[in-house]
């Protein structure tokens, strides 16, 4: 997945940037992704001022493991992408913008961009709902399947002392 500066500066200035990406570097080293499916980019790249903008979605659907109850989920997980590219001037220019990435030559490939974007957007903290209630700390049973009626009680640990205290007598 690639575009040229020139291509789209004589001719287009617009090009629909479509593909199906089988990667496995931005799953590397996650135990909470069970199993994931190709990344679909669907990207748009405008050349304007000198500058080429890429934007749009990637989408990758993946079998999670939720992180409060541990519970397998699928989800389809859509990223916004927008980076925008420059040919590297012949001098620097301090008052460039930092987030424009600067090119040296005329094709720009995008994979490294995609990988680093599903880097950054996947869920860090992986949930089947929001309202997930997690396993219970005393049973172990999953609170979202029945409620175990175990007795949970919340002592603050700097008054735990005096609850031994009292217990004593």
């Amino acid at each position: 997945m690639h575009f040229r500066f020139k291509e789209l500066a004589l001719k287009t200035n617009r090009k629909q940037l479509s593909e199906v990406l089988d990667l496995n570097e931005p799953f590397e080293g996650r135990q909470d992704i069970l199993s994931h499916g190709p990344i679909r980019a669907d990207l748009h790249a405008e050349y304007e001022d000198g500058q080429v903008r890429v934007n749009g979605t990637l989408t990758v659907d993946a079998e999670l493991s939720c992180s409060r109850c541990l519970s397998h989920t699928n989800q389809t997980i859509v990223l916004p992408f927008e980076e925008v590219f420059m040919q590297k001037p012949e001098e620097e220019d301090p008052d460039l913008d930092e987030d424009i990435h600067l090119v040296v030559g005329d094709k720009v490939e995008l994979e490294p961009y995609v990988i680093e974007n599903v880097v950054v957007g996947l869920p860090y903290i992986p949930l089947c709902d929001e309202a997930c209630k997690g396993l219970c700390p005393v049973c172990g049973g999953n609170r979202n399947q029945q409620d175990c009626g175990c007795k949970v009680e919340k002592i603050d640990p700097r008054l735990a002392g005096l609850a031994d205290f009292f217990n004593k007598e």
